[in-house]
């Protein structure tokens, strides 16, 4: 069965179908109860299911994860959100130093299913602390599993996916891609949670990223098409754990590679893509690893973020500047 829908009510639908399968899910986080949460993702669950399954917090970032922490030692999977991506930071110690370690700290014996839901990024024309991108601070964290959805298919089955993983997961949401609506297979998930995938095939240039700059990447490759450039892309979709074995598979037959992010670039994600891929296909490589990112500076105010943020015309600056190597 196939449904089209935007990315926020895929991900409803996702968390639906988790609390209806296992009452040991619950949902916690600000304002996730009547008002459905800030973007809606959470409407009509506390409804449906009840206040002691979807339960409206304090607005104390570490308390929630704190407690969640503790209902997981207590045999549930709890599912948070962060109601926005710059608000994760006051719950920062609990994530990093407690919940990523935990279970390492028991030689495996204690398992913490615990799913932190942030929305991230940028293209909303927000005020600070509602445009970020963190994601290499958890990418860098081991004990931590970190996903990024950029479809709504992806989105059903990632959450769900999230929900059943034994170890803690921090699932970026793109929030300029709520209301981007596409087909959802309600009937089995495509992918595993931790595999990229290639969404455009081309024979050029690879071009990588995650989130809502996969969208910007296929514009960036129709465009290229026009020129007469063919671009392979890829959605990275799991950051930590990352799948690079379509990565090198498409480097090994183009020759060349441009990583694009909203993040900074200095010590990104992106940072760590390119190293990997240059010590892993250095040979096949015609040209380095490009990366297209946001500016090393704090996330500016909203009629600034278009320059910020990378669009199609800076990948394919990028592309130019790899073709000509």
């Amino acid at each position: 069965m196939t449904e089209n829908l935007p990315i926020s009510r895929a991900l409803n639908a996702g968390l639906r179908r988790a609390l209806e399968t296992n009452d040991r899910v619950l949902l916690m986080g600000e304002d996730i109860g009547p008002l459905g949460g800030v973007f809606r993702v959470t409407e009509g669950l506390q409804k449906d299911f009840g206040k002691r399954r979807v339960i409206d917090s304090p607005l104390a970032e570490s308390g929630i994860v704190g407690t969640a922490i503790g209902l997981a030692m207590g045999g549930f999977r709890p599912v948070l959100e962060i109601q926005f991506d710059g608000f994760v930071f006051p719950a920062f110690d609990q994530i990093t130093s407690q919940l990523a370690k935990l279970t390492n700290r028991h030689e495996g014996a204690l398992r913490m299913p615990v799913v932190i839901r942030i929305p991230y990024g940028g293209h909303i024309g927000a005020v600070e602390h509602h445009q970020e991108s963190p994601e290499a601070y958890f990418t860098h964290t081991p004990g931590l599993r970190v996903v990024s959805p950029s479809n709504a298919n992806d989105a059903y089955w990632m959450i769900q996916q999230a929900i059943d993983s034994p170890d803690p997961v921090v699932f970026f949401e793109p929030k300029a891609k709520y209301w981007q609506k596409g087909e959802v297979d309600t009937s089995a998930p495509a992918l595993p949670l931790h595999a990229s995938r290639v969404v455009r095939r081309g024979t050029d240039v690879t071009l990588v990223g995650h989130g809502a700059m996969v969208t910007t990447l296929l514009q960036a490759a129709a465009l290229a098409e026009s020129e007469g450039t063919s671009c392979e892309v890829i959605d990275l979709r799991s950051l930590s754990p990352v799948d690079y074995g379509p990565l090198l598979d498409s480097v090994r037959r183009t020759g060349r590679m441009v990583y694009a992010q909203e993040a900074p670039g200095f010590t990104s994600l992106g940072s760590e893509i390119a190293a990997t891929v240059m010590e892993k296909a250095f040979f096949a490589l015609e040209a380095p690893v490009l990366r297209v990112s946001g500016f090393d500076v704090p996330f500016p105010p909203a009629k600034l973020e278009g320059t910020y943020l990378p669009d199609a015309d800076r990948i394919l600056e990028a592309v130019d500047r790899s073709l000509a190597y």
